[in-house]
């Protein structure tokens, strides 16, 4: 597989994640013209090497794979699930720093009602992951 099919077909698989995954979003993203990107994927033009970088971050491959020195993808492991990274998705999406979590300073300050509330959201996950693994058991 070539660059272009390879730059193609790590685009479908974002875009089947999200539809916003686009030619020009992508454009965008790595600073081209729609045209050019598009030009990229039909293997009509060739990027430079600064922009075979961004387009290796921003889809989160290594250039070896997008050049078609090494056929290991990270996309190929989307659909292995990795919950530290679903983790720090959700802390990013509810805006909780990694550090204010681990912040002793800001659990002391907790009013008892905020500790019950706590604990009872900890008497949930604990059953959640009991009734799992009773499923997994099974």
């Amino acid at each position: 597989m070539n660059f272009s099919n390879r730059l193609k077909r790590c685009r479908q698989i974002k875009k089947e994640e999200n539809p916003n995954w686009t030619q020009d979003y992508i454009a965008r993203q790595i600073g081209v013209a729609r045209t050019t990107y598009t030009a990229y994927e039909r293997g009509t033009k060739i990027p430079t090497l600064d922009t075979v970088n961004k387009i290796a971050d921003l889809f989160d491959v290594s250039t070896d794979y997008l050049l078609g020195r090494s056929d290991i993808s990270d996309l190929d492991k989307s659909n292995e699930f990795d919950s530290i990274k679903e983790v720090n998705k959700l802390m990013d999406q509810y805006g909780i720093e990694d550090a204010a979590f681990f912040d002793l300073e800001k659990w002391k300050s907790m009013s008892p009602e905020q500790i019950r509330e706590l604990e009872s959201y900890f008497q949930y996950l604990v059953k959640k992951s009991k009734e799992l693994e009773e499923k997994e058991n099974k």
